[in-house]
């Protein structure tokens, strides 16, 4: 078999004999042969000697860092690049890094083959997964409040690929990535993040390095020629996969739904899901505390108290809401009342008016308390109470 011949050639080498091999097959008319069998084997040769998978993620204030990797990357990575960014309902991200780019940028297609030398971003509303050498886009589970996740792509290469993928993780709020990294080291894969002091929200990296033992943390203008010396390197020995990765992963792709008592992931808890209100099972992975529900919503710890901060406040503002309406209709009644003579009846409605008002004025002073306030490092804390709300 031609891979037994190449065996024992380098990368560079390899390369050079690959593409006189196949245009000599194209000359002599043997063009089917290679486009159905022999360039596929021997891309796949290629790949098995360096790191070609590089996924990237980042959420707030990750944009500028991520524009400025793209345009140091080199113009013949031996990589493919995958990006996550945590987008609204529309986003022209591609477009963007297309710009910045030396390499072809494209949002990901369900189903597509990817190619080293190009750089593929997750659209809105879609997980983007890797397996074998194609791309997958799911509407599973959100992860961390977020779809697309950094995590879901992050297993899913680290499943797929091993020890070939390097995983970067850039500026943004609460810890999502974190997860995924940890499983890219757990494999054999690499881990870079940006460094602390040069991001615009350090919260995701500085929960990557302290949960994960980082290979190199520098700042994003560096982070590209990094990258571009790394996918030319020899990857390591791939190192099986932990089965809760597999599981996780088997969610995000919607081919797992379940919890059964054999495919936990943890302790069942007493706290319930911020997205479906389901059981949360609590996840010690490592020394990070992870929670995950039947129907696959996964968050981390921060995740958990940024959802409840939410559903705190959409509650009391249902209940401000609820209570003026309360009074004024109390007043309204009261009015009634008085034009028929009715004193006692109209009395007691003013009563209640006034009670109501009052509870409004409690809920009021509740969630001026919880006014916000945007600190230093980004994040949005709550004043009056002692809570912090990121975001």
């Amino acid at each position: 078999m031609p891979s037994n011949r190449f065996r024992d050639l380098s990368c560079g080498t390899f390369k050079s004999v690959r593409m006189l091999f196949l245009q000599c097959c194209r000359a002599h008319g043997r063009a089917g042969i290679v486009s159905d069998w022999l360039e596929p084997m021997l891309n796949r040769k290629i790949a098995e000697r360096n790191r070609y998978i590089i996924a990237i993620g980042a959420s707030a204030g990750g944009i500028e860092p991520l524009k400025q990797i793209v345009s140091n990357l080199p113009a013949d990575l031996p990589a493919a690049v995958f990006v996550v960014v945590h987008v609204g309902q529309v986003s022209y991200l591609g477009e963007i890094l297309d710009r910045a780019a030396a390499l072809k940028t494209s949002v990901a297609e369900n189903g597509v083959a990817f190619k080293t030398g190009n750089i593929y971003v997750a659209p809105p509303g879609f997980h983007l997964l890797l397996h074998d050498d194609h791309m997958m886009l799911r509407r599973g589970p959100r992860e961390n409040l977020a779809r697309p996740a950094i995590d879901p792509l992050f297993r899913s290469a680290a499943l797929s690929y091993g020890a070939s993928v390097i995983g970067v993780l850039l500026s943004g709020s609460l810890s999502d990535g974190t997860a995924g990294l940890r499983a890219i080291k757990a494999v054999g894969g690499l881990a870079v993040v940006q460094h602390p002091n040069d991001t615009l929200v350090p919260a995701m990296v500085e929960s990557a390095l302290h949960y994960v033992e980082v290979d190199h943390c520098l700042p994003a203008a560096k982070i590209g020629a990094l990258l571009g010396r790394l996918a030319a390197e020899p990857a390591g020995e791939t190192l099986p996969a932990p089965p809760s990765v597999r599981l996780e992963a088997a969610v995000a792709a919607q081919e797992h739904s379940t919890m059964k008592k054999e495919d936990r992931l943890g302790e069942l808890s007493v706290f319930t899901c911020p997205e479906c209100h389901g059981p949360l099972w609590e996840i010690e992975d490592g020394d990070m505390l992870r929670y995950r529900c039947h129907t696959g919503h996964a968050f981390t710890g921060d995740a958990v108290m940024e959802a409840q901060a939410v559903e705190a406040d959409e509650i009391l503002w249902s209940l401000l809401r609820s209570h003026q309406q309360r009074a004024e209709f109390a007043r309204r009644m009261a009015e009634r009342e008085r034009t028929r003579d009715r004193s006692a009846l109209a009395s007691e409605y003013g009563r209640r008016a006034k009670d109501y008002e009052a509870d409004a004025a409690v809920i009021e002073r509740i969630l001026e308390s919880r006014r916000v306030q945007v600190t230093d490092d980004g994040s949005v804390s709550a004043q009056g109470n002692g809570e912090e709300d990121t975001n």
